[in-house]
C-alpha cells in the first residue's frame, strides 16, 4: 500500500482503482446512499486502511478506508477517529480493526 500526502489525493487515487462508492457506517452496518444498499460485516472485506492526523485540530484526523463488498461493489468510507467517531456495534469495530493501517 502507498502513503498519500492528503485526505484528497487518497480518494482520488482509490477512485482511479475503481472505489466509485461512497459509503457511511450506521451502527451495525455500512451504507451507499447513491445505490441504497447496506452491507453487514460478513458483507465486506476492508481492502486498505489510511489514516490521516497531521492536523493539530483533532476533528479534522480520519481514516480513509477502501472496501469491497461481496458482490464485487467497490467504495471508500471516510470517518473521523477519537472523540468524534460513530459509535459502532462490536461486530462492525472489529471489522475494521482486522486490518494494518496505513500512517500519512
Amino acid at each position: 500500500m502507498k502513503s498519500y500526502e492528503s485526505l484528497v489525493d487518497a480518494l482520488n487515487d482509490l477512485r482511479k482503482k475503481g472505489y466509485e462508492a461512497d459509503f457511511s457506517t450506521s451502527a451495525d452496518c455500512l451504507y451507499c446512499g447513491d445505490l441504497d444498499i447496506r452491507l453487514n460485516p460478513e458483507e465486506f472485506h476492508v481492502d486498505e486502511i489510511y489514516r490521516f492526523d497531521h492536523d493539530p485540530n483533532p476533528s479534522n484526523n480520519c481514516v480513509v478506508y477502501a472496501i469491497t463488498s461481496s458482490t464485487g461493489i467497490k467504495g471508500t468510507l471516510v470517518d473521523s477517529y477519537g472523540d468524534y467517531a460513530e459509535t459502532l456495534s462490536f461486530e462492525m469495530t472489529r471489522k475494521f480493526q482486522q486490518h494494518p493501517t496505513i500512517l500519512n
